[in-house]
């Protein structure tokens, strides 16, 4: 059996998680815990293979908890998963070390992939985002945004030269 934690602060979407993995002979959810605060002390009670992250969380993010989960529990590996299908965001997910990155609008076959795979010492990265990440560099910005950013930046020194105080 694949012991699997799950943390997602949306009770809806782990309600969901958790009824897909439970519908899998080799998968055992182990907890389902609301905050990121709480997963390493759920992790220390419940000894999990596989941690299922949510990237973001108001208290504590996946990226974070994926960082501390090695030393607190060393057999424990994590997957991150995210609404963020964002070429900067895998990077620093498989630095913090995720050992995969799951994206939210995939078909649930693919989310069990990801938890044997990741269970069977291999990483999981979506093939499409993987080579966008590869070919787009780090930043977890679109195009646009950084045109916006760009943009904005030298709005803000026109002012600054202008005399004008920002903000």
């Amino acid at each position: 059996m694949i012991r699997v934690l799950l943390a997602d602060d949306q009770a809806l979407v782990l309600g969901a998680l958790a009824s897909v993995l439970r519908l899998e002979p080799d998968v055992d959810v182990v907890a389902e815990i609301g905050t990121g605060i709480q997963v390493l002390a759920a992790a220390q009670r419940t000894s999990p293979d596989i941690a299922l992250l949510r990237r973001t969380d108001a208290g504590r993010d996946g990226l974070t908890v994926a960082a501390d989960l090695p030393r607190a529990l060393p057999g424990c590996r994590t997957i991150v998963c995210t609404t963020f299908s964002r070429p900067g965001y895998l990077l620093r997910a498989m630095a913090a070390p995720a050992a995969g990155y799951f994206v939210k609008d995939s078909p649930p076959e693919q989310l069990v992939d990801a938890i044997r795979r990741v269970h069977a010492d291999l990483r999981f990265v979506d093939p499409a985002l993987a080579a966008e990440a590869l070919a787009g560099g780090a930043s977890p910005l679109t195009g646009r945004e950084a045109d916006v950013l760009r943009a904005t930046k030298q709005l803000n020194n026109g002012l600054k030269a202008a005399g004008c105080r920002t903000v």
